[in-house]
């Protein structure tokens, strides 16, 4: 129990300091620091980042810088597919499952570096988004495109959300990105409004099966909400490209590790 809780305070400070997609770390802890399977990591780290997320997102709307309705589109798309996600994570050999995530690891640690080195900016004053705020309102202006690649991406991250028990931040902060014209808080406090809609459906599915380690799981999400508090405090003085580099080093040694535990 001690462990978990430790854990999860790693996660939530992981999560405060890196934004939306650093809770993809969440499956790798367990999975090395409790020697549980993907399968059985996932349910647990979809938890805590979904109640993480939910803290963050409730402090983006008392900001007024969370697109709720942006939010809840994506998510009822996300929501369609988690139980999918969850329902192949439990019919893959674990092998093949910690094969999988190790590779979206990498993809992460890629895109991070590319950022923090400036490769992966992205004007946000283009007329090219397909979902484009009104500049009277500060909301979308709702198109067919705009619905289109917000559904689309929804769907892609609650998939992933069942399948690994990420949360599916590295989705949603690129695809806000490439997508719209919000600002950078505006699309980290929306992709956790997200996870945390999208993580009920993925939790509620793998308590009926009967996939969640409440044992493990509880004290695991506790620890999450500390440090998503604690990291909080501290977040604005650590953040920048520095701190964007070690979390992809991280990542990217998580993914090589879990690589080899899959190889042997």
């Amino acid at each position: 129990m001690l462990t978990a809780l430790a854990l999860g305070l790693v996660v939530g400070v992981i999560l405060a300091l890196t934004g939306a997609g650093g809770g993809i770390l969440a499956v790798p802890l367990l999975v090395f620091g409790l020697q549980l399977g993907v399968a059985q990591a996932g349910p647990i780290g979809l938890l805590a980042v979904g109640m993480a997320a939910a803290l963050g997102a409730v402090l983006g709307l008392r900001a007024g810088i969370v697109r709720y309705r942006a939010a809840l589109l994506i998510a009822g798309a996300g929501v369609l597919l988690s139980p999918l996600g969850l329902w192949i994570a439990h019919r893959i050999d674990n092998r093949w499952l910690s094969v999988l995530f190790a590779m979206v690891l990498l993809l992460v640690a890629v895109r991070t570096v590319r950022l923090a080195r400036g490769g992966g900016a992205v004007q946000h004053d283009s007329e090219d988004h397909p979902c484009m705020r009104d500049i009277q309102t500060g909301r979308f202006v709702w198109t067919s495109a705009c619905v289109r690649v917000l559904a689309l991406s929804g769907a892609i991250a609650g998939l992933l959300s069942g399948l690994l028990g990420v949360g599916g931040g590295f989705i949603m902060v690129p695809a806000l990105q490439r997508y719209t014209n919000l600002a950078m808080q505006s699309i980290v406090a929306t992709s956790l409004a997200v996870i945390a809609l999208v993580s009920v459906s993925g939790v509620v599915a793998s308590a009926l099966s009967g996939a969640m380690l409440w044992a493990v799981a509880l004290p695991f999400a506790g620890g999450a909400l500390a440090g998503m508090l604690g990291g909080r405090l501290v977040s604005a003085h650590l953040a920048g490209p520095q701190l964007q580099l070690g979390y992809a080093a991280v990542s990217g040694a998580v993914a090589i590790g879990m690589l080899a535990k899959a190889a042997f």
